[in-house]
């Protein structure tokens, strides 16, 4: 026995009303979900950002208006002497130079040395291959606290305190394994069959891997020399153990010893901050230019086929 017309009609509209409903209720919900992850991102991105906007405000403040109260968010008006300031100072100038040296220096011996071993890694095979790599990305984990007093004694036998090398070769010993880790990724996602064409056409192994896979190779090494360079330019610990000399100061140590930080009410703040978005600001820089070829430096290998 069939229902009649308009008991098939009611079921209908009810069905279809309570698809729309639904449908509405999902909508609301993908639009709550939407609302609140973006919410959370730009609240983390404020959180980071803070700490660097509130410097740089501080930077452009006067002696005075510093510590006004109440306090004044932004600089009225907006001033320079910091900025002034710190480039007068002959001991900021020679930190700079220093960063600069020791980072570069750094970043190069470690680029040359990692490249090869990350080469040698990614196309031999050997028993403990997977274990050399864990040991490597150990080295890079290893706290420098830990090392800091055998080391110095070391230096100091050497006679290497107050020298460059004090801190190049720690700073090479973490930032190698980095460099390794990264390559070693990058070339195992290089075809094989290119430096096979290179091997039949007579080239070694080396003259292979500087004439093919080098400039292949070329974004994940622009990447792995960013990241090497910013970890030794930020490096604090080693150069405010082995350097003493005012003219050897990498810049991190030397704004943590501008005259007058050791006494409460004579801080030099404005010139703290503004020497540290000057050491902060060509990192930053850095990255937002090449944020593309990090990235898929960053991200070669981890797709394959």
């Amino acid at each position: 026995m069939s229902a009649p017309p308009n008991a098939i009609q009611v079921t209908g509209e009810a069905a279809a009303a309570s698809a729309g409903t639904s449908s509405a209720r999902r909508l609301r919900g993908n639009l709550l979900g939407q609302v609140g992850f973006y919410a959370f991102i730009a609240l983390f991105v404020i959180f980071c950002l803070a700490p660097f906007v509130w410097t740089l405000l501080t930077s452009f403040k006067g002696p005075t208006t510093i510590f006004d109260v109440p306090i004044r968010y932004l600089p009225r008006p907006a001033e320079l002497a910091n900025y002034r300031q710190i480039f007068q100072l002959d001991r900021f100038r020679w930190a700079l130079l220093n960063s600069v040296i020791v980072a570069s220096s750094a970043t190069a011996i470690s680029l040359t040395i990692g490249s090869i071993c990350a080469y040698a890694v990614a196309r031999l095979n050997f028993p403990g291959k997977n274990f050399l790599l864990a040991m490597v990305l150990a080295i890079a984990m290893f706290p420098g606290i830990a090392i800091i007093g055998p080391l110095f004694r070391q230096f100091n036998a050497w006679g290497l305190t107050n020298n460059y090398l004090a801190l190049i070769l720690p700073n090479v010993t973490f930032t190698l394994p980095i460099c390794i880790w990264i390559l070693t990724a990058f070339f195992s996602d290089l075809p094989v069959e290119l430096e096979e064409s290179a091997r039949v056409d007579g080239c070694t192994r080396m003259q292979t891997f500087y004439k093919i896979v080098a400039p292949l190779a070329a974004p994940g090494v622009f990447t792995a020399a960013i990241l090497l360079f910013i970890q030794a330019w930020n490096e604090f610990l080693f150069a405010r153990t082995f350097m003493s000399d005012p003219h050897r100061l990498t810049a991190t140590v030397a704004i943590a010893q501008f005259e007058g930080a050791d006494v409460a009410a004579q801080y030099p703040w404005g010139q703290i901050t503004a020497a540290s978005i000057v050491i902060t600001l060509p990192l930053v820089v850095l990255v937002l230019l090449f944020q593309r070829r990090i990235i898929s430096g960053l991200t070669a290998g981890a797709v394959k086929g």
